[in-house]
């Protein structure tokens, strides 16, 4: 008998389901009542995977709630999702049409289910990308100020750089009581800044957005955070190898952690410079360094 698989098409106010293999398609309001007439739907059907595609943000409440009810849920990754349904020459779009292809790309490559993040981890989650949001605005705005020759508005922006540091600063606290403040996170810190090259920042980019960490083996670590290579050969032709996909905060902390430990990890520093001799590149050294870090 083949496995019953759900997709869900979220948008602001609506989701749309649609039920593999027996192809049914419903719709429901995105909201308590709308949540609790999909799970009474889908429950008694015993589904191996309920997949929704993600969809900034929306999609957050209605994972969480598939969960809590026991319902095996999976965030699914919609571009490719979109490419799934030009192989399969779908190019009509709707929201049914849309649950649909969800449905028959996680029947088709049964992403794995993995459970979701407890509050107080979602929390941790939440603060760093809020500290990354930040830091990007500080950048972006001390760009702009090295352009601009008006006194008045390079004051205008020193004062918002000044306020979005004072926010920083404050992220900085919540994230360090949140870490301390639990002894597992605590460990797990202390454990990964013991790492030439790992600062707390780093290890709390870790603890937060790779929470795999120390789950999996290297090479399915190395691809969750993007750094596994991707080989590009057709039969004599043999392309070159890229980096891409995976947790690109994840990727970005590591590489800055690379780029020191390349320095003070005497490790890490021999792989460098044992790659540089070896003729390659010093931007693909540093990419081993953070796929070995």
């Amino acid at each position: 008998m083949d496995a019953i698989v759900a997709g869900i098409d979220v948008s602001k106010d609506k989701l749309d389901i649609a039920v593999r293999p027996a192809g049914e398609t419903f719709s429901a309001s995105r909201d308590a009542a709308g949540l609790d007439a999909v799970i009474a739907r889908l429950a008694p059907l015993s589904p191996s995977a309920v997949a929704v595609e993600a969809t900034g943000g929306f999609e957050t409440v209605v994972v969480a709630s598939l969960a809590a009810a026991g319902l095996p849920a999976v965030v699914v990754n919609p571009a490719q999702v979109r490419s799934f349904a030009q192989a399969l020459g779908r190019r009509a779009k709707t929201d049914p049409i849309d649950a649909m292809v969800i449905a028959h790309f996680t029947e088709a490559t049964k992403p794995e289910i993995r459970p979701l993040p407890n509050e107080a981890a979602q929390l941790l989650a939440d603060l760093v990308t809020r500290r990354r949001q930040i830091i990007g605005m500080i950048v972006a705005e001390r760009q702009r100020q090295r352009h601009l020759v008006e006194k008045h508005l390079q004051k205008s922006i020193a004062r918002l750089i000044k306020a979005l540091e004072k926010e920083l600063s404050a992220l900085d606290q919540s994230i360090d009581d949140a870490v301390r403040g639990s002894p597992a996170w605590r460990e797990k810190e202390d454990l990964l800044a013991s790492v030439p090259g790992v600062g707390p920042t780093i290890a709390r980019t870790l603890i937060a957005e790779l929470p795999e960490l120390g789950t999996l083996g290297h090479k399915k670590i190395a691809a969750l955070a993007g750094l596994a290579p991707w080989t590009r050969q057709s039969g004599r032709w043999k392309g070159k190898s890229f980096i891409g996909g995976g947790r690109a905060c994840v990727r970005a902390a590591l590489f800055m952690g690379a780029l020191v430990a390349a320095r003070y990890n005497p490790a890490l520093k021999a792989l460098r410079q044992r790659l540089i001799d070896a003729g390659k590149p010093k931007l693909v050294a540093i990419i081993a360094v953070a796929r070995k870090l």
